[in-house]
């Protein structure tokens, strides 16, 4: 018989959140460090994750009428020059080429962090006429920012992503495709990752370089840190200007085109992992968890167990699940306790009385709850299971966001409130950044958004008293 293992500890995330983290990620077997900072490797369970991610959303972007493309991934500096704002923005994160073989290069390329001057150089030769538009792309690839700092997922050098790229002969369709665009990811984050999001606009200062309008959701982590889960970028006309992009319109006069950049990355695995796990490792949301239900057979020795169990498995896994069964010689209690840290949303437990009873008992990852399924009923039984471990989620996720969101009516009122609190701050806004930089240096949170769904909390700002034009999110961020 096998020594039992027993499951490494993980630091509870109450003493040490950053430490439970960095646990979670290698313990779970998501990720491992290579051997150049900044630059991780991506295990196969973690990989698996970023598959079921691009899987869903390469659907939806496909069901807009989105389609693939590869563009390259090094870029010429003269034409990232070509953009002003938009190279001042990238220039302390890029990494260059200047020697190819053993002979130094003509011109610096640039290892791409953002692929707009690309798809912008290939825009112009495509586009000519009113009826080449919209053109709707989207990239699937890795980019590289030369981060000072690194965690896993949530600040690589090199990340895997997606970035879309479209072209629009109205500025109306193009605000209305980044609009679109952003309610896409949040219908994928709620309604697939089970992250309640907040919609809004982000502010001049923290907009992407080069665009006029930047979209985002953001969601709260489970120590009320904020993340920025996905962005959507309205460019206007200045990149088409700048890449010298027209085509004839209907009146066959010339025009420029409006654009618009979004992008998600695997900093949403991050994401999963800070709002649904717990001090025993990783809770993942059904719809992209790698295993959804894991098999295991109890008294496994006993005759007919292990051809059940195995049955039972090749049912649920022509049903469409993805399911795996586990007959290893390790025992019961350290099964249970991997799948556990694993993060996987049902246990599915099967020994010698089950069988003789024609049933089944499921266990959910969220709260331990168990269901006992007959097994002649047990692919709508665990479908439902899954739903409910999904929903279970979403609204643990949303209690603490709503229970973490402040309002306040003074600057010494939200430092008083992050400092005891955490989480979200709503307040007034003037709209300067002196104001925004002031909330920074004093209280250490940045702007999150300007939400949609705006509130009245006051008539003027709470930082300089000036009348107030807008409310707005502030918070602590990764």
């Amino acid at each position: 018989m096998a020594k039992e293992k027993k499951v490494e500890q993980i630091t509870d995330m109450e003493q040490d959140f950053a430490q439970w983290y960095t646990d979670v990620c290698k313990k779970a077997e998501l990720i491992a460090y290579s051997g150049v900072k900044g630059v991780f490797v991506y295990r196969p369970y973690g990989y698996a994750i970023w598959e079921n991610i691009q899987a869903i959303l390469d659907k939806m972007f496909k069901q807009s009428g989105h389609e693939n493309v590869y563009m390259p991934m090094l870029i010429p500096e003269s034409l990232l020059q070509r953009e002003k704002d938009h190279v001042e923005g990238f220039a302390p994160e890029c990494g260059w080429v200047t020697i190819g073989g053993s002979e130094e290069l003509e011109e610096r390329l640039c290892i791409r962090p953002t692929s707009e001057t690309l798809f912008c150089d290939h825009f112009k030769d495509i586009v000519h006429s009113w009826r080449d538009l919209p053109v709707k792309y989207n990239q699937w690839c890795s980019v590289l920012r030369w981060e000072k700092t690194s965690r896993p997922f949530l600040r690589h050098r090199e990340f895997l992503w997606q970035e879309g790229h479209t072209l629009h002969a109205t500025k109306e369709e193009a605000i209305a495709e980044t609009e679109a665009q952003l309610e896409c990811y949040a219908d994928f984050c709620e309604n697939y990752l089970a992250m309640p999001v907040i919609r809004g606009v982000k502010t001049d200062k923290e907009k992407f370089a080069g665009a006029e309008r930047t979209y985002a959701i953001e969601c709260m982590m489970h120590d009320r840190k904020a993340l920025q889960a996905g962005t959507s970028h309205y460019f206007g006309d200045g990149f088409a200007r700048a890449f010298d992009i027209h085509f004839t319109d209907r009146n066959n006069q010339q025009a420029v085109p409006f654009e618009t950049s979004w992008g998600l990355s695997t900093r949403l695995i991050g994401g999963i992992i800070m709002t649904h796990g717990d001090n025993n490792g990783l809770v993942l949301p059904p719809k992209v968890a790698p295993i959804q239900c894991v098999v295991l057979p109890i008294a496994q020795h006993k005759p007919g167990v292990l051809d059940k169990a195995a049955e039972v498995r090749d049912r649920l896994a022509k049903a469409g699940f993805r399911v795996k069964m586990d007959d290893s010689e390790q025992s019961p209690g350290w099964k249970f306790a991997e799948y556990e840290m694993k993060g996987v949303p049902v246990r599915l437990e099967l020994g010698p009385k089950d069988i003789a009873e024609n049933q089944c008992v499921l266990v959910r990852r969220d709260n331990g709850e168990k269901v006992v399924a007959p097994l002649d009923r047990l692919e709508p039984i665990l479908e439902k299971t899954l739903q409910d471990v999904h929903d279970g989620l979403f609204a643990r996720a949303k209690k603490n966001l709503d229970e973490h969101t402040y309002a306040a009516t003074s600057l010494e009122e939200a430092k008083a409130l992050q400092a005891e609190h955490g989480g979200f701050i709503k307040t007034m806004w003037c709209g300067d950044e002196a104001c925004e930089l002031r909330m920074k240096e004093e209280a250490g949170m940045s702007s999150r958004c300007i939400p949609f769904q705006q509130e009245h909390l006051g008539d003027v700002c709470p930082i300089c008293g000036k009348p107030a034009k807008t409310m707005i999110y502030w918070g602590v961020a990764y």
